[in-house]
């Protein structure tokens, strides 16, 4: 009665019902007609939320709204400005490296979009950009962010694999930069040949001034890293220490925030860790369901009924993954099939640490994927125009970000350097 679960979970996806709904009505579904006592909800739910790493996301939730509310996407920006503004299209050069610095505060490729969507999209058109152009280069920077630690999705493949979350972050490391630079000679290339505007150089004076005003929001990310890879605090302190962090330099050096943006901060960030946390619990049932229907040893025995060779399991999967990440949100896609392809993975002698780095990586590249990606919806709104104009306007990003995913496809050392580093 597999069926059941799948035909229901796939009405509600064209349905546009949220994910964690869908799987939630979808296990109800399976759990009623097999006459399955309905006290396995709650028990598998909790199991799956019952994780000490998972109490660090709210924590990087709070963090990054609270430093977001506290001036940091304008800091950023504005450092970026000065770098990069007196290079032809230097907005649209802004707009990346913005999201990369910004990426280890934000982590979500989504929240990524619509922060600095909302300054950079309209300022681009002010600007003589085209909106498409505008808004294809924001939803491709924004998929920088799950890659360059922190990164939520990241921890999330930690959660679900016993991986070091650690590890995992200095494994993405390069891959995002590999990212981020190859998006930014995208964009001046086509800003060189468009002749998009340019600003004047800043002077030194300027770039210093901007830096010093960026240091104390950059300097959390290095804390971050610096305490979990040198094992001075656990992901979930660390994440404590991100809020601490954050409300002492919104109050005391950028000073943006207040008691009455604070309490905007705790309900937002609540919102999300509780959205979070049911779609775990959900999807938690939904992997007991397919593991009782012996699901992972199917999809396990075919893939590798029909190849051995590594790096044509690799393809395939990657083929997967970019599809089911045009529709559905990253870590609801891990949660649901990292567990099962991580064991063909290991299967065929990939390290588990470059298999979570290539599944992050390619279901983020989804998220700008024609034609239903979600951050091409979220750009797509901000700047008023269609999706179809967005994903014509994005489709050299998105050859970019392919030929990136094959490099660390190809060669784990892009994702296992760093790791090993610290062995």
């Amino acid at each position: 009665m597999i069926w059941v679960l799948v035909l229901v979970f796939a009405i509600c996806l064209v349905l546009r019902f949220p994910i964690a709904f869908s799987l939630g009505l979808a296990c109800l579904s399976y759990l009623l007609i097999n006459g399955i006592p309905l006290i396995i909800v709650p028990m598998k739910m909790y199991s799956g939320i019952d994780v000490f790493v998972l109490l660090s996301v709210p924590g990087f939730i709070m963090a990054g709204n609270l430093m977001n509310h506290g001036g940091l996407t304008e800091k950023i920006i504005s450092f970026c400005n000065h770098l990069l503004g007196h290079i032809r299209g230097g907005l649209s050069l802004v707009n990346i490296g913005a999201s990369m610095l910004f990426a280890g505060i934000s982590g979500t490729a989504i929240s990524d979009t619509a922060s600095m969507g909302s300054i950079m999209i309209p300022a681009m058109k002010k600007e003589g950009y085209d909106a498409g152009f505008s808004c294809a280069v924001t939803a491709a920077s924004s998929t920088v962010g799950p890659i360059i630690p922190p990164s939520v999705p990241m921890i999330i493949a930690a959660t679900l694999s016993g991986l070091s979350v650690g590890k995992l972050f200095l494994a993405g490391a390069l891959p995002g930069l590999l990212l981020g630079v190859g998006l930014l000679f995208t964009a001046y290339f086509i800003s060189k040949k468009k002749n998009y505007p340019k600003h004047e150089r800043s002077s030194l004076g300027q770039v210093a001034r901007g830096f010093v005003d960026t240091f104390w929001s950059l300097l959390m990310t290095f804390i971050i890293l610096y305490g979990i890879i040198g094992g001075i605090f656990t992901p979930t302190e660390a994440s404590i220490i991100a809020v601490l962090y954050a409300l002492i330099i919104g109050f005391f050096v950028y000073k943006k925030l207040n008691f009455k943006n604070i309490q905007v901060v705790i309900l937002d960030s609540m919102k999300t860790s509780a959205s979070l946390m049911v779609l775990v619990g959900f999807a938690n049932l939904f992997g007991y369901i397919l593991i009782t229907e012996q699901i992972p040893q199917t999809i396990s025995s075919e893939i590798l009924g029909f190849t051995t060779n590594k790096y044509v399991v690799l393809l395939l999967i990657n083929l997967l993954l970019i599809v089911v990440g045009t529709f559905m949100e990253t870590i609801a896609a891990l949660l649901i099939l990292f567990p099962i392809l991580l064991k063909v993975a290991i299967a065929v002698e990939v390290d588990p640490i470059h298999f979570a780095v290539i599944a992050v990586l390619n279901l983020i590249i989804g998220l700008t994927t024609p034609p239903v990606g979600v951050c091409l919806f979220v750009a797509s709104s901000i700047g008023k125009i269609s999706i179809g104009e967005v994903a014509k306007s994005g489709f050299p990003f998105l050859i970019v970000s392919f030929m990136v995913l094959i490099l660390v496809t190809l060669i784990p050392e892009i994702s296992l350097w760093l790791p090993s580093l610290f062995d």
